[in-house]
């Protein structure tokens, strides 16, 4: 460094302009912040911004956004990959049909394209429990879950059986339930039931899980959000994951829907149609 520059830097105008410039970026860490704890749940770069936007009515630079936590190291959960994918052995009786879906997620139609699958939740002291959902593929909303510590068939029913007595979904006309090719759902105790709903059934290639990927996508971020550290028992568990729910289909903006929430998508489909 130059004489000139080394004392410039130290210059009183120089000092006051760094002072101005922290005193800034101090204000925007407390509004970055603020949108990273809303609502206990930490959040990503994207997240922030839409959160800022949607519920604080301030708008900040993506750029910036991401500049201020590296700089104050607020750090977001990264996903881990899964380990293992825990499948059942399928028998002759078990049948596996077309992949109707051909990765269309986003058909625009609310309950038109229902996404399913079961995801392992690590708890407690080594405990684990199963998580089966089902997703909308057009509006990412979760439309039904059930938490159980077996992976046994009643899992996968008990999912169908609360979505059929959610009286608040009115399922499309051609509405159809996407899975893999698990010994869950080519079950035909399982399929019997897709029936008696008037659902169509489809499925992924095999070992394809891009097939599945909005319902992939959704357990991964699911798993960065879920707050399990307090969730001792299968109870507590149970609440976490009612909350988590709640809290992802009402306060999760969605960056590709318009950074809106599923519900707000949703209702936004629908007032289109």
């Amino acid at each position: 460094m130059s004489r000139q520059g080394y004392h410039a830097y130290f210059s009183k105008r120089r000092r006051q302009i760094r002072q101005e410039r922290e005193s800034k970026d101090v204000a925007l860490r407390d509004l970055v912040l603020k949108a990273f704890h809303f609502k206990k749940r930490k959040k990503g770069a994207r997240q922030i911004k839409m959160v800022l936007s949607g519920h604080f009515g301030v708008t900040m630079n993506l750029k910036c956004i991401r500049r201020i936590m590296r700089k104050y190291n607020i750090v977001c959960p990264i996903r881990k990959a899964k380990p293992y994918k825990r499948l059942i052995k399928a028998t002759a009786e078990h049948r596996v049909v077309p992949n109707r879906l051909k990765r269309e997620f986003k058909q625009g139609t609310p309950y038109k394209v229902l996404l399913t699958d079961i995801t392992y939740i690590f708890y407690g002291n080594g405990k684990r429990a199963y998580l089966s959902t089902i997703v909308d593929g057009s509006t990412n909303e979760v439309l039904a879950h059930q938490l159980s510590e077996n992976i046994n068939l009643d899992i996968v029913l008990d999912t169908l059986k609360r979505l059929r007595k959610n009286r608040r979904i009115r399922l499309d006309k051609d509405a159809f339930i996407h899975s893999d090719q698990g010994g869950h759902y080519t079950s035909p105790t399982y399929q019997k039931e897709v029936k008696r709903m008037k659902l169509g059934q489809s499925m992924s290639r095999r070992g394809n899980c891009w097939d599945n990927a909005v319902q992939e996508s959704f357990f991964g971020h699911f798993k960065d959000i879920v707050e399990l550290k307090a969730c001792t028992t299968f109870d507590s568990l149970q609440r976490e994951i009612r909350k988590t729910i709640n809290y992802y289909n009402h306060h999760r903006y969605q960056w590709n829907m318009k950074k809106m929430t599923p519900v707000q998508y949703r209702n936004h489909l629908l007032e289109s149609a």
